[in-house]
């Protein structure tokens, strides 16, 4: 996520182009760390959304409103008494640092005009919002850092602001030359991309990298493998990247890879040029930052509340490959056994011409016709020594048929335990973590409480349609995986799976019609692949057969299924492009 200087600037003259001299009407603080300002001008009304937040920082306008608690918190009164009905009548960045200061006029309790400074700080867990006076003191702040938090700066009321300690060297990158730059950023002994982002304020390493590409150079590279022609060309690049900054040439987008939000920018990045990617530009960066942080929301929200199944599933995937590991090291150990019934035979054979104290008999191996050696207990006679090896044959074989179904008990157990884990990862509601956790309640991992009734399933599978109008579904779960090709679909449907590996069953409806196009073959996999263990592969191979040849063995666990006639075709993991149905 590249919340950089770029995206600042971008943002600040945004908000001048529509806040600038508007009234604040409204000051209200929804969490402990946000704070929402309505906003009243010639043009109309705006929200003003902004957080402190560690894991989430953002400042951007929004048409939301979000309720507030019943008495508001002691910095929201603070912001109230002294700028309620002020007017801001100026918005900047300083050196292009990830910081924006509002100015704030208004009138104070004798009527006379005053003017006050909103300080919002987007810089990671270092995020924070501090209110100052004219003279740069801090007021009050929505975060407190005292001596004992930072030996940097304090944040404190009654303290001069004063912006974050920054490296001494960085430079601001709209006002760097080209002596600067080959001076100082080159002279570096990094590779190309930590120098120019260790030089400059507001440059992430998204960004350094992105002039390393468009300079077609390896941002990975040291800066002095660049001769000297290279290093100007890498700086006009970079230049150039400056001038569409001045002139706010901006293209707000959003990288998504299928629908989960991966990134965001203010210029198009070239690293997610590819099929695996799809990137969507808007007007305004405001709507990006809105729709990427609210999406992005989804799937934290939906990890957090997904850490204490993936704990349980996790330990008992870690347990039973222990214990796969160990059966097969011991069912390995069984394959003596047949030697030892061999040397057991041969002794009942030769063994009556043994001399008595003999360590070993050598002996012709009838079944191979190939003399072997067989070590002897010196202790005992031949008769005692073959029984002592049919002993050993006895109890390897026995040994060997009980690990011969435990160690199947024991692999389809990972394969379980590994589909549910997939379809954790796919879990995009809590609705859909609902019928996991009902799965491993039913399977004994988690113990039902007396108290628990059985959940109210509202989870449904994802439904696609296909370029040439195919109705698609994905199973996001074991339980909907079973329903989809047991109960949804009928014997002429395609069932799609990712070869080998845990995924979700893709159920392609055909309408009994014979011949389909190629397309939707593709397609189908496509979003086998996606929905698997296997989608960060650049290639992965789907197995695909009609509906009606997949079978369930019996007493199974729901979800798994076999099939010995299939197609296969290998595709890229990738559904962009693809429609899903809300």
């Amino acid at each position: 996520m590249a919340f950089d200087g770029l995206v600042i600037s971008n943002l600040v003259y945004e908000l001048n182009n529509t806040i600038l001299n508007t009234k604040i009407s409204k000051i209200a603080q929804p969490e402990s760390d946000e704070l929402l300002f309505t906003l009243k001008g010639p043009q109309g009304q705006y929200r003003l959304a902004m957080s402190a937040s560690a894991s989430l920082p953002f400042l951007y306008l929004t048409d939301s409103n979000k309720q507030s608690p019943l008495t508001a918190p002691n910095f929201c009164m603070l912001l109230r008494k002294h700028i309620a009905n002020g007017r801001i009548t100026r918005i900047f960045q300083p050196h292009m640092e990830r910081i924006i200061h509002f100015e704030i006029e208004h009138l104070d309790e004798l009527g006379d005009l005053r003017t006050k400074t909103l300080i919002v700080e987007l810089m990671g867990k270092h995020s924070n919002i501090i209110f100052c006076n004219s003279d740069g003191v801090i007021i009050d702040s929505i975060k407190h850092v005292s001596s004992m938090m930072s030996s940097v700066r304090e944040v404190l009321p009654g303290r001069p602001y004063c912006i974050p300690a920054t490296q001494e060297d960085k430079q601001n990158p709209l006002t760097a030359t080209e002596d600067t730059f080959l001076n100082i950023v080159m002279k570096k002994p990094v590779a190309l991309t930590k120098a120019i982002y260790g030089s400059f304020t507001g440059i992430s390493p998204v960004i350094a990298n992105e002039i390393c590409f468009r300079a077609s150079v390896d941002g990975d590279m040291p800066t002095d493998a660049l001769d000297e022609n290279g290093k100007k060309h890498l700086f006009h690049n970079f230049q150039w990247m400056m001038d569409d900054v001045r002139n706010h040439n901006y293209t707000p987008n959003i990288i998504t890879r299928g629908k989960e939000p991966v990134d965001f920018s203010c210029f198009r990045l070239s690293e997610y040029d590819s099929d695996a990617y799809s990137v969507q530009e808007y007007d305004s960066i405001s709507k990006v930052l809105e729709e990427y942080y609210a999406s992005r929301n989804v799937y934290t929200r939906i990890r957090q509340k997904s850490v204490d199944l993936r704990k349980i599933v996790n330990t008992a995937l870690e347990r039973n490959r222990k214990k796969y590991q160990l059966q097969a090291k011991q069912l390995k150990d069984t394959e003596k056994r047949d030697k030892y019934k061999i040397y057991g035979e041969l002794l009942h054979t030769y063994g009556y011409g043994l001399a008595e104290g003999s360590r070993q008999l050598e002996a012709l191996n009838y079944y191979t016709n190939e003399m072997v050696t067989i070590p002897l207990d010196p202790t005992l006679d031949a008769k005692e020594n073959a029984q002592k090896y049919f002993d050993k044959y006895g109890k390897l074989k026995r040994t060997y048929e009980a690990l011969t179904d435990l160690i199947q008990e024991t692999k389809a157990e990972i394969d379980h335990l590994e589909s549910i884990a997939a379809a954790l990862d796919i879990a995009q509601t809590e609705d859909d973590l609902v019928q996991i956790k009902e799965e491993l309640m039913e399977y004994g991992y988690i113990r039902r409480k007396r108290t628990d009734k059985k959940a109210k399933i509202k989870s449904k599978p994802f439904h696609y349609i296909s370029s040439d109008g195919y109705h698609m579904y994905v199973g996001k779960n074991n339980y909907q995986n079973e329903e989809l090709t047991f109960k949804f679909a009928t014997g002429n449907d395609w069932w799609f799976h990712a070869k080998g590996i845990p995924g979700s069953h893709v159920i392609v409806k055909t309408n009994n019609e014979e011949e389909l196009p190629d397309r939707m073959f593709e397609e189908a996999g496509r979003l086998a692949g996606y929905y698997s263990s296997g989608r960060d592969s650049d290639k992965l191979e789907i197995d695909y057969l009609q509906k009606k040849n997949v079978k369930k063995p019996g007493g199974s666990a729901p979800g798994f299924v076999i099939y010995y006639t299939n197609y296969s075709l290998t595709i890229q993991p990738d559904i962009s492009g693809l429609t899903l149905v809300e």
